[in-house]
């Protein structure tokens, strides 16, 4: 596996607390058990998300609800190029992609049904091509309810 250098253009991690959303930047996107174990000191009733873009390649989204923990990944065969992709596919216990593998998003696809993202809206947002993973991630925010707060966030 070839480790490039990352860039990480979005790090960001979204809480529901007495009817708004609550935004605060992630410290290390890299670092996925961290975000996990942070995700879970969030004890909210919506639960808590990550939204996280890597090197203007691939997102990644993370959800913990309770003693649940939901994750998606927009391009599994970025695993061949990116350790946090890979090691997203071990935590999520999902097989390493091949040389041979087509570019599909993999795990929770229903991540946000719940909250009003069905699977096939999510799906189409990692099919359209001529948008970027923070273009991507900012319809996610808008359709979840805080396209302004991380708007704003990611503005500072």
């Amino acid at each position: 596996m070839t480790e490039l250098i990352n860039e990480v253009d979005i790090a960001v991690e979204a809480w529901h607390e007495d009817g708004r959303w609550t935004l605060a930047n992630l410290p290390d996107a890299q670092d996925l058990p961290a975000i996990i174990d942070r995700l879970k000191s969030q004890q909210t009733n919506g639960g808590a998300v990550a939204l996280i873009s890597i090197d203007e390649e691939f997102f990644i989204l993370i959800r913990v609800l309770g003693t649940h923990i939901y994750m998606f990944l927009s391009d599994v065969t970025c695993a061949l190029d990116y350790e946090v992709a890979e090691e997203f596919l071990e935590i999520a216990d999902l097989d390493q992609p091949t040389d041979e593998d087509e570019p599909l998003p993999v795990g929770h696809k229903d991540i946000f049904a719940d909250l009003g993202m069905p699977h096939m809206e999510l799906l189409a947002l990692c099919d359209d091509g001529e948008l970027f993973p923070d273009e991507q991630l900012e319809a996610i925010a808008k359709r979840l309810g805080f396209g302004n707060e991380f708007a704003e966030l990611l503005e500072l």
